[in-house]
């Protein structure tokens, strides 16, 4: 039985009336996964859509997904150096709430193939969470890649309570 999932990139613009509107930029097979119910399910589609693994500088993606845990838009929502990328969390929500997530994962890249989380890794997976909680759009992980190895905040223990 072959595996297979469609995933969408989406991205935000500004629409003709100055207001943030979904945009669809493609959507095509992820023939490596049916689901993404395990951080190395999450990481394989990210490398199928986005070679996340191997960008040089580190990037943020957003999984927006239903009730079921099926991802209903993936984003590359942040683009920082080889060092650092801030994540913001207006960004995230206003993408969430424009797709109509009812969960998320977010997951980020380390050029240094490190997957150690930082000090400012942990912090915004803490304020993130904490904004999840309050607009009631759980977090289910946070996880950090690299093309050798990958972290996992919550098989870590380290997601905060929600």
């Amino acid at each position: 039985e072959e595996m297979n999932m469609r995933i969408t990139k989406y991205n935000i613009e500004v629409g003709k009336d100055c207001k943030a509107v979904l945009v669809k930029e493609n959507s095509r097979n992820c023939t490596a996964v049916d689901n993404l119910n395990s951080p190395q399910k999450v990481k394989t589609a990210l490398d199928e859509v986005f070679r996340a693994s191997y960008q040089a500088e580190e990037h943020v993606y957003l999984i927006a997904l239903t009730t079921k845990c099926k991802p209903i838009g993936v984003f590359d929502v942040f683009h920082g150096s080889a060092q650092t990328c801030l994540m913001n969390t207006r960004e995230i929500f206003v993408r969430l709430c424009i797709c109509g997530a009812v969960s998320f994962i977010v997951a980020h890249n380390h050029p240094s193939d490190d997957c150690t989380p930082s000090a400012d890794d942990i912090r915004s997976t803490s304020k993130l969470a904490s904004a999840a909680n309050m607009m009631s759009i759980p977090l289910l992980d946070h996880i950090i890649i690299s093309p050798k190895e990958m972290f996992s905040f919550k098989e870590h223990n380290m997601l905060p309570e929600q």
